[in-house]
Protein backbone atom coordinates (compact mmCIF):
# COMPACT_ATOMS: atom_id res chain seq x y z
CA UNK A 1 0.00 0.00 0.00
CA UNK A 2 1.01 3.61 -1.09
CA UNK A 3 0.40 6.38 0.55
CA UNK A 4 0.88 10.18 0.22
CA UNK A 5 0.96 12.90 3.16
CA UNK A 6 1.13 16.76 2.07
CA UNK A 7 2.16 19.05 4.09
CA UNK A 8 5.86 18.29 6.17
CA UNK A 9 4.85 19.95 9.45
CA UNK A 10 4.46 18.88 12.49
CA UNK A 11 1.70 16.98 12.12
CA UNK A 12 2.71 15.68 8.38
CA UNK A 13 6.22 14.52 9.13
CA UNK A 14 5.55 12.72 12.17
CA UNK A 15 2.58 11.15 10.98
CA UNK A 16 3.87 10.10 7.46
CA UNK A 17 7.45 8.70 9.49
CA UNK A 18 5.40 6.57 11.67
CA UNK A 19 3.41 5.19 8.92
CA UNK A 20 6.33 4.08 7.19
CA UNK A 21 7.55 2.80 10.57
CA UNK A 22 4.69 0.48 10.34
CA UNK A 23 5.39 -0.81 6.64
CA UNK A 24 3.70 1.31 4.61
CA UNK A 25 5.01 2.98 1.81
CA UNK A 26 5.02 6.82 2.09
CA UNK A 27 5.74 9.55 0.01
CA UNK A 28 5.98 12.92 2.10
CA UNK A 29 5.40 16.15 0.17
CA UNK A 30 6.09 19.85 0.77
CA UNK A 31 6.00 22.98 -1.37
CA UNK A 32 9.74 24.15 0.02
CA UNK A 33 12.52 22.66 -1.63
CA UNK A 34 15.16 23.55 0.63
CA UNK A 35 13.34 21.48 3.69
CA UNK A 36 12.88 18.38 1.25
CA UNK A 37 16.12 18.63 0.32
CA UNK A 38 17.36 18.98 4.12
CA UNK A 39 14.93 16.14 5.21
CA UNK A 40 16.66 13.77 2.59
CA UNK A 41 19.96 14.61 4.20
CA UNK A 42 18.42 13.97 7.75
CA UNK A 43 17.86 17.96 8.65
CA UNK A 44 14.83 18.19 10.27
CA UNK A 45 12.58 21.17 10.49
CA UNK A 46 11.11 20.58 14.35
CA UNK A 47 12.30 19.10 17.39
CA UNK A 48 10.43 16.00 18.34
CA UNK A 49 13.09 13.05 20.37
CA UNK A 50 12.96 10.10 18.63
CA UNK A 51 12.04 11.83 14.79
CA UNK A 52 15.38 12.32 13.46
CA UNK A 53 16.37 8.63 13.69
CA UNK A 54 12.90 7.01 12.84
CA UNK A 55 13.66 9.36 9.42
CA UNK A 56 16.62 8.31 8.68
CA UNK A 57 15.76 4.41 9.36
CA UNK A 58 12.79 4.66 7.21
CA UNK A 59 14.25 6.66 4.51
CA UNK A 60 17.01 3.99 4.10
CA UNK A 61 15.06 1.65 3.60
CA UNK A 62 12.71 3.24 1.44
CA UNK A 63 9.39 3.24 2.89
CA UNK A 64 9.66 6.84 3.12
CA UNK A 65 10.23 9.55 0.05
CA UNK A 66 10.24 12.94 -0.01
CA UNK A 67 9.24 15.09 -3.18
CA UNK A 68 7.86 18.64 -4.61
CA UNK A 69 6.32 16.90 -7.01
CA UNK A 70 2.08 16.31 -6.27
CA UNK A 71 1.38 14.35 -9.23
CA UNK A 72 4.82 11.64 -8.34
CA UNK A 73 3.44 11.82 -4.42
CA UNK A 74 0.11 11.49 -5.06
CA UNK A 75 0.42 8.31 -8.19
CA UNK A 76 -0.66 4.97 -7.23
CA UNK A 77 -1.33 6.28 -3.71
CA UNK A 78 -4.72 5.14 -2.33
CA UNK A 79 -5.12 7.60 0.11
CA UNK A 80 -3.69 11.04 0.45
CA UNK A 81 -3.19 12.57 3.61
CA UNK A 82 -3.70 16.69 4.08
CA UNK A 83 -1.51 17.78 6.49
CA UNK A 84 -1.15 21.68 5.90
CA UNK A 85 -1.31 24.73 8.36
CA UNK A 86 -4.38 26.50 9.47
CA UNK A 87 -2.82 29.23 11.16
CA UNK A 88 -5.69 31.50 13.21
CA UNK A 89 -6.88 34.62 10.60
CA UNK A 90 -7.58 38.14 12.18
CA UNK A 91 -10.53 37.19 13.43
CA UNK A 92 -9.86 34.09 14.82
CA UNK A 93 -11.08 31.60 12.43
CA UNK A 94 -8.90 28.57 11.10
CA UNK A 95 -7.23 30.25 8.04
CA UNK A 96 -8.06 27.49 4.94
CA UNK A 97 -6.12 28.88 1.89
CA UNK A 98 -3.30 25.91 1.94
CA UNK A 99 -6.07 22.97 2.77
CA UNK A 100 -7.82 24.52 -0.37
CA UNK A 101 -4.46 25.03 -2.47
CA UNK A 102 -3.85 22.02 -1.70
CA UNK A 103 -7.57 20.33 -2.74
CA UNK A 104 -6.42 22.32 -5.89
CA UNK A 105 -3.65 20.63 -6.58
CA UNK A 106 -5.14 17.22 -6.26
CA UNK A 107 -8.10 17.84 -8.37
CA UNK A 108 -5.16 18.84 -11.31
CA UNK A 109 -3.34 15.77 -10.41
CA UNK A 110 -5.24 13.02 -9.43
CA UNK A 111 -5.51 10.31 -11.88
CA UNK A 112 -7.01 7.02 -9.80
CA UNK A 113 -9.54 6.61 -7.11
CA UNK A 114 -8.22 7.10 -3.91
CA UNK A 115 -9.37 8.67 -0.41
CA UNK A 116 -8.88 12.27 0.49
CA UNK A 117 -7.77 12.62 4.55
CA UNK A 118 -8.08 15.93 6.07
CA UNK A 119 -5.96 15.35 8.90
CA UNK A 120 -4.97 19.10 9.30
CA UNK A 121 -7.54 20.62 12.02
CA UNK A 122 -9.90 22.43 10.33
CA UNK A 123 -13.58 23.89 11.05
CA UNK A 124 -16.87 22.29 10.18
CA UNK A 125 -17.99 21.86 6.51
CA UNK A 126 -14.12 21.99 5.17
CA UNK A 127 -14.00 18.46 4.09
CA UNK A 128 -17.59 19.87 1.88
CA UNK A 129 -15.41 22.79 0.35
CA UNK A 130 -12.24 20.43 -0.39
CA UNK A 131 -14.69 17.60 -1.60
CA UNK A 132 -16.16 21.03 -4.14
CA UNK A 133 -12.59 21.86 -5.05
CA UNK A 134 -11.06 18.54 -6.31
CA UNK A 135 -14.97 18.17 -8.32
CA UNK A 136 -14.28 21.35 -9.82
CA UNK A 137 -11.23 20.64 -11.10
CA UNK A 138 -11.76 17.04 -12.30
CA UNK A 139 -14.60 18.40 -14.34
CA UNK A 140 -12.35 21.11 -15.92
CA UNK A 141 -10.05 18.25 -17.23
CA UNK A 142 -13.03 16.45 -18.36
CA UNK A 143 -12.18 13.62 -17.08
CA UNK A 144 -14.18 11.12 -14.41
CA UNK A 145 -12.52 10.31 -11.45
CA UNK A 146 -14.04 8.62 -8.47
CA UNK A 147 -12.52 10.26 -4.78
CA UNK A 148 -13.79 10.26 -1.25
CA UNK A 149 -13.29 12.49 1.59
CA UNK A 150 -12.64 11.78 5.12
CA UNK A 151 -11.64 13.37 8.08
CA UNK A 152 -9.21 11.93 10.52
CA UNK A 153 -8.38 14.67 13.05
CA UNK A 154 -4.36 14.08 14.60
CA UNK A 155 -3.81 13.99 18.52
CA UNK A 156 -0.29 14.34 19.39
CA UNK A 157 0.89 15.71 21.97
CA UNK A 158 4.48 17.64 21.29
CA UNK A 159 7.19 15.72 22.85
CA UNK A 160 5.64 12.88 22.87
CA UNK A 161 4.24 12.88 19.59
CA UNK A 162 5.97 9.66 18.11
CA UNK A 163 4.43 7.45 20.99
CA UNK A 164 0.72 9.22 20.65
CA UNK A 165 1.05 7.97 16.70
CA UNK A 166 2.40 4.66 17.32
CA UNK A 167 0.11 4.09 20.06
CA UNK A 168 -2.94 6.07 19.62
CA UNK A 169 -5.80 6.34 22.52
CA UNK A 170 -8.11 6.26 19.85
CA UNK A 171 -8.45 6.92 15.79
CA UNK A 172 -11.11 8.97 14.74
CA UNK A 173 -12.29 8.72 11.23
CA UNK A 174 -15.70 10.51 10.26
CA UNK A 175 -16.40 9.77 6.34
CA UNK A 176 -19.67 8.73 4.45
CA UNK A 177 -18.23 5.75 1.99
CA UNK A 178 -17.50 2.22 2.98
CA UNK A 179 -14.93 1.74 0.56
CA UNK A 180 -13.33 4.96 2.30
CA UNK A 181 -13.55 3.67 5.59
CA UNK A 182 -12.23 0.13 4.52
CA UNK A 183 -9.34 1.95 3.15
CA UNK A 184 -8.42 3.82 6.33
CA UNK A 185 -8.97 0.31 8.62
CA UNK A 186 -6.45 -1.34 6.21
CA UNK A 187 -3.85 2.01 6.81
CA UNK A 188 -4.77 1.88 10.64
CA UNK A 189 -4.76 -1.78 11.04
CA UNK A 190 -0.91 -1.89 12.91
CA UNK A 191 -1.38 0.96 14.87
CA UNK A 192 -4.79 -0.78 17.01
CA UNK A 193 -3.42 -3.83 17.91
CA UNK A 194 -2.75 -2.76 21.25
CA UNK A 195 -6.76 -2.68 21.75
CA UNK A 196 -7.47 0.73 21.61
CA UNK A 197 -10.43 1.67 18.94
CA UNK A 198 -10.64 3.36 15.34
CA UNK A 199 -14.27 5.24 15.81
CA UNK A 200 -16.24 6.06 12.95
CA UNK A 201 -18.35 9.01 12.65
CA UNK A 202 -19.68 11.42 10.23
CA UNK A 203 -17.45 14.11 9.00
CA UNK A 204 -19.07 17.19 10.53
CA UNK A 205 -18.51 15.03 14.27
CA UNK A 206 -15.21 14.41 13.00
CA UNK A 207 -14.01 17.71 12.14
CA UNK A 208 -15.72 19.29 15.69
CA UNK A 209 -13.98 16.34 17.62
CA UNK A 210 -10.56 17.74 17.50
CA UNK A 211 -12.05 21.26 17.92
CA UNK A 212 -13.64 19.76 21.44
CA UNK A 213 -11.10 17.70 22.74
CA UNK A 214 -8.62 20.91 22.81
CA UNK A 215 -10.85 22.88 24.12
CA UNK A 216 -11.72 20.94 26.86
CA UNK A 217 -8.26 20.32 27.59
CA UNK A 218 -8.09 24.22 27.52
CA UNK A 219 -10.78 24.75 29.96
CA UNK A 220 -8.91 22.66 32.21
CA UNK A 221 -6.01 24.53 32.35
CA UNK A 222 -7.99 28.02 32.77
CA UNK A 223 -10.09 26.57 35.16
CA UNK A 224 -7.13 25.23 37.97
CA UNK A 225 -5.61 28.47 37.09
CA UNK A 226 -8.21 30.71 38.25
CA UNK A 227 -8.80 28.55 41.18
CA UNK A 228 -4.84 28.92 41.62
CA UNK A 229 -4.97 33.06 41.70
CA UNK A 230 -7.89 32.41 44.13
CA UNK A 231 -5.71 29.92 46.40
CA UNK A 232 -3.53 33.02 46.79
CA UNK A 233 -5.59 35.22 47.52
CA UNK A 234 -7.47 33.54 50.60
CA UNK A 235 -3.86 31.53 51.72
CA UNK A 236 -4.89 28.09 50.24
CA UNK A 237 -2.35 26.15 48.03
CA UNK A 238 -3.78 24.92 44.66
CA UNK A 239 -0.84 21.77 45.21
CA UNK A 240 -3.15 20.11 47.72
CA UNK A 241 -6.42 21.85 46.34
CA UNK A 242 -5.43 19.67 42.51
CA UNK A 243 -4.64 16.72 44.41
CA UNK A 244 -7.86 16.78 46.48
CA UNK A 245 -9.86 17.02 42.73
CA UNK A 246 -7.32 14.84 40.74
CA UNK A 247 -8.22 11.55 42.82
CA UNK A 248 -11.78 12.27 42.01
CA UNK A 249 -12.20 9.60 39.45
CA UNK A 250 -15.06 12.40 37.54
CA UNK A 251 -12.28 14.91 37.44
CA UNK A 252 -9.33 12.63 37.21
CA UNK A 253 -5.68 14.12 37.21
CA UNK A 254 -4.62 15.25 34.07
CA UNK A 255 -4.42 18.69 33.02
CA UNK A 256 -4.81 20.60 36.49
CA UNK A 257 -1.38 21.38 36.98
CA UNK A 258 -1.77 25.43 37.53
CA UNK A 259 1.02 27.34 35.46
CA UNK A 260 1.62 30.51 33.34
CA UNK A 261 -1.42 29.57 30.68
CA UNK A 262 -1.37 27.32 27.66
CA UNK A 263 0.41 27.63 24.74
CA UNK A 264 1.60 26.34 21.23
CA UNK A 265 0.26 25.70 17.82
CA UNK A 266 -3.19 23.79 19.12
CA UNK A 267 -4.52 25.22 21.89
CA UNK A 268 -4.97 28.91 21.39
CA UNK A 269 -6.05 28.55 17.59
CA UNK A 270 -8.44 25.76 18.31
CA UNK A 271 -9.97 27.64 21.14
CA UNK A 272 -10.33 30.82 18.90
CA UNK A 273 -11.53 28.72 15.81
CA UNK A 274 -14.06 26.96 17.78
CA UNK A 275 -15.77 30.30 19.44
CA UNK A 276 -15.41 31.82 15.72
CA UNK A 277 -17.07 28.55 14.11
CA UNK A 278 -20.00 29.30 16.81
CA UNK A 279 -20.08 32.90 16.50
CA UNK A 280 -20.74 32.61 12.77
CA UNK A 281 -23.56 30.26 13.70
CA UNK A 282 -25.05 32.80 16.07
CA UNK A 283 -24.32 30.70 19.32
CA UNK A 284 -21.63 32.53 21.85
CA UNK A 285 -19.52 29.71 24.10
CA UNK A 286 -19.38 31.43 26.80
CA UNK A 287 -16.98 29.17 28.60
CA UNK A 288 -14.65 29.14 26.37
CA UNK A 289 -14.63 33.32 25.93
CA UNK A 290 -13.69 33.06 29.37
CA UNK A 291 -11.07 30.37 29.17
CA UNK A 292 -9.83 32.55 26.85
CA UNK A 293 -9.72 35.70 28.75
CA UNK A 294 -8.34 33.89 31.45
CA UNK A 295 -4.98 32.35 29.65
CA UNK A 296 -4.58 35.96 28.27
CA UNK A 297 -4.64 37.09 31.98
CA UNK A 298 -2.46 34.16 33.42
CA UNK A 299 0.47 34.70 30.54
CA UNK A 300 1.15 38.00 32.33
CA UNK A 301 1.47 36.43 36.00
CA UNK A 302 4.74 36.18 36.69
CA UNK A 303 4.98 39.68 35.18
CA UNK A 304 3.15 41.41 37.80
CA UNK A 305 4.61 38.87 40.86
CA UNK A 306 8.14 40.41 39.72
CA UNK A 307 6.52 44.20 39.21
CA UNK A 308 5.21 43.82 42.60
CA UNK A 309 8.20 42.49 44.36
CA UNK A 310 10.42 45.02 42.63
CA UNK A 311 8.46 47.99 43.83
CA UNK A 312 7.69 48.34 40.47
CA UNK A 313 11.76 49.36 39.64
CA UNK A 314 12.13 46.88 37.34
CA UNK A 315 14.69 48.81 35.17
CA UNK A 316 18.61 47.79 34.44
CA UNK A 317 17.34 44.63 36.66
CA UNK A 318 19.04 41.65 35.32
CA UNK A 319 16.87 38.27 34.84
CA UNK A 320 17.59 34.75 34.31
CA UNK A 321 14.79 32.70 32.70
CA UNK A 322 15.03 29.34 32.37
CA UNK A 323 12.96 27.53 29.15
CA UNK A 324 11.33 29.22 26.30
CA UNK A 325 9.38 26.69 24.68
CA UNK A 326 5.34 26.55 25.38
CA UNK A 327 6.65 22.96 26.94
CA UNK A 328 8.64 21.06 27.46
CA UNK A 329 10.68 17.92 24.79
CA UNK A 330 9.89 20.73 22.10
CA UNK A 331 11.36 23.79 19.90
CA UNK A 332 7.89 25.15 19.61
CA UNK A 333 7.54 28.76 20.25
CA UNK A 334 4.30 29.62 19.30
CA UNK A 335 2.04 31.31 21.75
CA UNK A 336 4.52 30.62 24.70
CA UNK A 337 4.16 32.12 27.91
CA UNK A 338 7.74 33.08 27.73
CA UNK A 339 7.08 35.73 25.03
CA UNK A 340 4.70 37.48 27.04
CA UNK A 341 6.81 37.38 30.27
CA UNK A 342 9.96 38.57 28.35
CA UNK A 343 8.35 41.29 26.08
CA UNK A 344 6.75 42.55 29.56
CA UNK A 345 10.00 42.48 31.28
CA UNK A 346 12.43 44.59 28.32
CA UNK A 347 9.63 46.80 27.70
CA UNK A 348 10.20 47.63 31.75
CA UNK A 349 14.07 48.25 31.13
CA UNK A 350 15.10 44.80 32.16
CA UNK A 351 18.26 42.86 30.95
CA UNK A 352 17.10 39.52 30.13
CA UNK A 353 19.37 36.48 29.88
CA UNK A 354 17.81 33.57 28.66
CA UNK A 355 18.37 29.29 28.38
CA UNK A 356 16.30 26.89 26.64
CA UNK A 357 17.61 23.28 26.02
CA UNK A 358 16.45 23.11 22.76
CA UNK A 359 14.60 25.80 21.59
CA UNK A 360 16.63 29.10 21.86
CA UNK A 361 16.87 28.88 17.70
CA UNK A 362 13.34 29.64 17.49
CA UNK A 363 13.35 32.17 20.00
CA UNK A 364 15.85 34.26 18.53
CA UNK A 365 13.59 34.47 15.67
CA UNK A 366 10.94 36.09 18.20
CA UNK A 367 12.05 37.57 20.66
CA UNK A 368 13.88 40.95 21.31
CA UNK A 369 16.72 40.79 19.47
CA UNK A 370 18.22 42.34 23.04
CA UNK A 371 17.69 39.00 25.21
CA UNK A 372 21.26 37.22 25.75
CA UNK A 373 21.42 33.36 25.40
CA UNK A 374 23.52 31.42 28.01
CA UNK A 375 25.16 28.20 27.47
CA UNK A 376 23.96 26.91 30.00
CA UNK A 377 21.19 27.63 32.90
CA UNK A 378 23.52 28.82 35.67
CA UNK A 379 25.57 30.72 33.69
CA UNK A 380 22.35 32.38 33.10
CA UNK A 381 21.85 33.08 36.78
CA UNK A 382 25.22 34.70 37.67
CA UNK A 383 24.93 38.49 39.13
CA UNK A 384 20.81 38.02 38.37
CA UNK A 385 18.40 39.96 40.66
CA UNK A 386 15.88 37.39 39.64
CA UNK A 387 15.29 33.43 38.03
CA UNK A 388 11.63 32.53 36.57
CA UNK A 389 11.16 29.26 35.95
CA UNK A 390 8.97 29.35 32.76
CA UNK A 391 9.40 25.48 31.13
CA UNK A 392 9.47 22.52 33.17
CA UNK A 393 12.57 20.65 31.26
CA UNK A 394 13.68 17.77 34.05
CA UNK A 395 17.21 19.78 33.99
CA UNK A 396 15.69 22.33 35.74
CA UNK A 397 14.07 20.24 38.56
CA UNK A 398 17.23 20.16 41.17
CA UNK A 399 18.68 23.06 41.97
CA UNK A 400 22.19 23.58 42.19
CA UNK A 401 22.63 25.93 45.37
CA UNK A 402 26.51 26.48 45.03
CA UNK A 403 25.67 27.66 41.16
CA UNK A 404 22.57 29.52 42.47
CA UNK A 405 25.13 31.66 44.72
CA UNK A 406 26.13 34.05 42.69
CA UNK A 407 23.02 35.37 42.19
CA UNK A 408 22.75 39.18 43.14
CA UNK A 409 19.42 38.89 44.15
CA UNK A 410 18.07 35.48 45.65
CA UNK A 411 14.50 35.38 44.59
CA UNK A 412 12.87 32.79 42.41
CA UNK A 413 9.69 32.90 40.40
CA UNK A 414 8.45 29.89 39.42
CA UNK A 415 5.87 29.22 36.73
CA UNK A 416 5.09 25.99 37.34
CA UNK A 417 5.46 24.98 40.96
CA UNK A 418 8.10 22.17 40.81
CA UNK A 419 10.07 23.42 43.43
CA UNK A 420 9.39 23.33 47.54
CA UNK A 421 8.86 26.73 48.74
CA UNK A 422 9.99 25.41 51.98
CA UNK A 423 13.46 24.04 50.37
CA UNK A 424 13.86 27.56 48.99
CA UNK A 425 13.00 29.09 52.43
CA UNK A 426 15.56 27.54 54.20
CA UNK A 427 18.61 28.47 51.93
CA UNK A 428 17.86 32.18 51.82
CA UNK A 429 15.99 32.59 49.14
CA UNK A 430 12.53 34.55 48.34
CA UNK A 431 9.93 32.20 46.54
CA UNK A 432 6.94 32.80 44.47
CA UNK A 433 4.65 29.93 43.00
CA UNK A 434 1.29 29.66 41.43
CA UNK A 435 -1.58 29.80 44.16
CA UNK A 436 0.81 28.90 46.68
Amino acid sequence: MKISIIGTGYVGLVSGTCFAEMGITTSCLDVDQQKIENLKNGIMPIWEPGLKEMVKRNFEKQRLSFTTNISESINSASACFIAVGTPPDEDGSADLQYVLAVAKEIGQNINNYMVVIIKSTVPVGTSEKVRATIQKEIEKRGVNIKFDIASNPEFLKEGDAIEDCLHPDRIIVGTDSEKAREIINRIYSPFVLNGHPIIHMDIASAELTKYTANAMLATKISFINDIANLCEIVGADINAVRKGIGTDKRIGPYFIYAGTGYGGSCFPKDVKAIIKTADEHGHSLEILKSVENVNNRQKEILFHKANKHFEGNLKNKKFAIWGLSFKPNTDDMREAPSIILINNLWEAGADIYAYDPVAMKEAKKILPKKVKYCKTPYEAVEEADALFLVTEWTEFRVLNYKALDKMKNKVIFDGRNIYQPEELNKNGFTYYGIGR
